[in-house]
């Protein structure tokens, strides 16, 4: 009999599997920004197939204080784990969490993170009332915070033939001027992607945009 949901129980056997000769590489590769315990992606999300096969999983009203538990702790694999459990009861989210999925996202920001959170649950969210999933990616695109805005060129990641593509292109062209990386490549990485459903349509508005190079380049990357 599955016991009740406690994220002690992650933190047990994460902390169990601690290796610190693998934590130094990890946080270097992550360009130092967060500590880590040393675990590979692998080992991580098998310990969490464990704890969901131990534990029942939180009432959908308490998911986020308890993914917020695990957020908080100072580990990067956390992170990850709190990002997992949302995965897990993503059918449990609703419009009404845009606000609490962007406080994720500008908080322990890194591309990461970020994009784990992104083409997934806002994504998802998007599509549940595609006006008001508009609305709130404007806004977004809108906000101050470069994560936000990454998240909005993101949020259709996924979507091949369901893109909305006035509103992609509208958001990249927001944004098409930015000398930030992280702003560029996303807009790369979107366009490119939709070019595996409508190639003819990226390459004219890449064609008809002044994009930055690296943008243009990922952008054009499998269809010249």
């Amino acid at each position: 009999m599955k016991r009740a949901w406690n994220h002690e129980g992650i933190v047990e056997k994460f902390k169990a599997n601690r290796n610190d000769e693998q934590a130094g590489p990890m946080e270097a590769y992550m360009k130092n920004h967060f500590p880590f315990l040393g675990i590979k992606s692998p080992l991580r999300k098998s310990l969490m197939r464990e704890q969901f096969l131990e534990y029942e999983l939180p009432e959908p009203e308490s998911l986020f204080s308890e993914a917020w538990k695990l957020y908080d702790l100072p580990e990067r694999e956390y992170q990850y784990a709190a990002i997992g459990l949302i995965d897990k009861m993503k059918k449990h989210l609703t419009t009404e969490d845009f606000p609490v999925l962007r406080q994720f996202i500008e908080t322990k920001s890194w591309w990461d993170s970020v994009d784990s959170i992104a083409p997934t649950f806002v994504g998802l969210l998007a599509k549940l009332d595609r006006n008001y999933g508009e609305k709130i990616m404007l806004e977004w695109s809108n906000a101050d915070n470069m994560w936000t805005n990454r998240s909005a060129i993101l949020h259709q990641l996924k979507f091949k033939n369901q893109t909305d593509k006035d509103l992609l292109f509208r958001i990249v062209q927001q944004h098409a001027d930015s000398n930030e990386f992280f702003i560029q490549k996303a807009i790369g990485w979107a366009l490119r992607e939709y070019a595996k459903t409508n190639p003819e349509a990226v390459r004219e508005f890449v064609g008809e945009s002044t994009l930055k190079p690296l943008s243009r380049r990922e952008a054009m990357k499998h269809i010249g």
